[in-house]
């Protein structure tokens, strides 16, 4: 199959009106009634010169989706030659259903790399508050080799991309052979990007992206930047207030990514990303909080707790996958699809509801006291959950070819071109085995499935760079408090970033929140009305404010959830009983790991 990079979280929305905008957030310093501005960094003499000496695009809008205006703009793939060769970006906005009361645009990206934020801008009033909605305009730009944009394609055709996809087309690779297979096929796309993809491949950091992002913001008439990024959509917003510190209305980040260890340094460039990130550990905790909540639940609320201590059954189930994957009528379940299983269903609040049923059918299905009965019905059970995975991803990928036309998907080399540009990253592909060996040790099932994502990156294979890419510093004094969003338990932008990051922004705020799933916003009234109100007003919430998640592990059977959740798998949006006027779904958020690691296909 072909492996693509974004996946729906599934989860709830909720917002309440906020206080109507407050006039001295907004207003200039020196106004009567406004304490004066702390010191702010400007904008370097450098990127003034790249940026701002690009013509302010004339935007030619036009009418789609129905709810919605598209267009197309070129801009310069090299900010240093203004004049030279161009790249189309795709852009799209839902107007302000309020025109009296309009704030200004507000500039969304659901992360990847590789999202598309012309979709989540025209998914915008399904999932943002309504006072958002009411007073902006949603603005959702695919970044450069991305999407409706202008694609990267790092082969000559599908016929020379097919090889090397079906050399990556597994959760991660366990043990000597398949790791050969994995880095050499990781190796060939590196070598693509680098040759026949080295054009635009070298022009996607997330710096350029920026740059984008503030010649769009000329574009559509705004003074400043007011921006909602999720998960590497994060880094993108604190890239741009680095780059422009005095150009910032409003940034909110949820699902952080550590900037710094995003980029590495001298001192951690031979770490690969994970080690940096630290994502895996997340996941890690997230698991096993929810296998210790199940065992404290018993089994009337988590079937799992009938067969014993779950965090210890867990551990004798991947042995059990380790050393005879499990024959699911005529299909082979690894170990790596396991934790595949496990990545997929954190991503979503009522994740757990699904790691209840996957292990209990797992273990059902491959122990020797089930009966032949209990076996079979497990297995077709089993059988039954596979389909649907597979049948959503299918559906994303058939969707995303008739929109592009043509059948060439470019997801990883998306992804790749971004990660693999931006940072630092150890020099030969050959170390991955054991450098993945030591993650996992670390943060046990998830160091290995984070840890390959990037062996693609190694300086043997991916010889591509380029040069005004951004490596700090990430610590500018900001014309706005930047707001962070951290949840507890996310399983790919793990908490401890938020906390870090905020800390290194002068004047930001850090938002907490107890809540499960991959990013914050939508899964309570508290975080989403506290994200809301700051967007609009410019005011963030009291600093050590702590929201806590509508949705717990475990706290109903799971009749209970049926009645009060419609559950739905990971690739799907979920929803819960409505609040009249208010959105239920989550965010369609990007993550920048493949399906078949979420997913748990191949």
């Amino acid at each position: 199959m072909r492996l693509r990079t974004r996946i729906l979280a599934a989860g709830t929305a909720a917002a309440a009106l906020v206080p109507a905008l407050a006039v001295t957030a907004l207003a200039e310093p020196g106004s009567p009634g406004v304490r004066a501005a702390p010191a702010v960094d400007t904008t370097s003499p450098a990127e003034k010169k790249r940026v701002d000496s690009v013509p302010t695009p004339k935007l030619d809008w036009y009418k789609c989706y129905r709810i919605a205006e598209c267009t197309t703009v070129r801009l310069p793939l090299d900010y240093d030659d203004p004049k030279g060769a161009t790249t189309e970006l795709a852009v799209l906005r839902v107007k302000a259903r309020d025109a009296k009361k309009r704030v200004g645009s507000l500039f969304v990206n659901p992360g990847g790399p590789g999202g598309l934020g012309t979709l989540l801008a025209l998914d915008s009033r399904y999932f943002l508050g309504s006072d958002v909605v009411d007073r902006f305009d949603i603005v959702g730009f695919d970044p450069r080799g991305i999407g409706f944009s202008d694609n990267v394609a790092c082969f000559k055709s599908v016929k020379d991309q097919a090889p090397v996809l079906a050399g990556l087309d597994m959760a991660f690779p366990v043990g000597a052979k398949q790791e050969a297979s994995y880095t050499k096929a990781a190796k060939a796309l590196g070598k693509g990007c680098s040759t026949t993809g080295k054009k635009l491949a070298g022009a996607m950091s997330t710096a350029e992206a920026a740059r984008d992002m503030d010649v769009l913001r000329r574009a559509v008439g705004d003074k400043k930047l007011t921006y909602l990024g999720f998960s590497y959509g994060t880094a993108l917003g604190q890239y741009y207030a680095n780059l422009f510190p005095d150009r910032v209305r409003a940034v909110a980040a949820d699902g952080v990514l550590n900037p710094v260890s995003w980029a590495g340094t001298e001192k951690t460039r031979g770490q690969i990303l994970d080690d940096r990130l630290r994502s895996a550990d997340g996941a890690y905790k997230a698991l096993k909080e929810v296998l210790v909540r199940c065992g404290k639940a018993g089994e009337e609320k988590c079937a799992f707790a009938k067969f014993g201590d779950p965090v210890k059954n867990f551990d004798v189930l991947a042995n059990r996958l380790k050393a005879k994957p499990a024959d699911i009528d005529g299909e082979k379940i690894t170990y790596a699809d396991l934790v595949g299983f496990m990545l997929g269903n954190l991503y979503a609040p009522i994740g757990y509801m699904f790691i209840d049923q996957d292990l209990t059918f797992l273990w059902e299905a491959t122990s020797p006291a089930a009966t032949a009965k209990q076996a079979a019905a497990a297995r077709q059970a089993l059988a039954a959950r596979i389909a649907e995975r597979r049948a959503e991803v299918r559906r994303q990928e058939d969707a995303a070819a008739k929109a592009k036309g043509f059948p060439y998907e470019n997801g990883f080399e998306a992804f790749s071109s971004v990660v693999c540009t931006d940072g630092l990253h150890p020099k030969k592909a050959g170390d991955w085995p054991a450098l993945t060996a030591a993650s996992d040790k670390r943060a046990p099932y998830f160091g290995r499935a984070w840890g390959w994502t990037t062996v693609q990156c190694a300086g043997d294979s991916w010889k591509v760079r380029d040069e005004d890419a951004y490596t700090g510093p990430f610590n500018r004094r900001t014309s706005a408090p930047v707001l962070f969003v951290g949840n507890y338990y996310d399983p790919a932008t793990n908490y401890n970033d938020a906390v870090s990051s905020s800390k290194l922004l002068p004047g930001s705020r850090l938002l907490s929140s107890d809540s499960w799933g991959h990013t914050a916003y939508g899964t309570s009234a508290c975080v989403t009305d506290a994200v809301d109100s700051y967007l609009v007003t410019g005011t963030p919430p009291p600093a050590g404010k702590v929201c806590v998640g509508d949705v717990q592990p475990f706290e109903e059977t799971p009749e209970q959830a049926l009645h009060t959740r419609r559950p739905a798998g990971p690739g799907a949006a979920a929803t819960r009983p409505s609040t009249a006027g208010k959105p239920t779904e989550l965010p369609p958020v990007a993550t920048r790991v493949p399906p078949s690691i979420l997913l748990g296909t191949r």
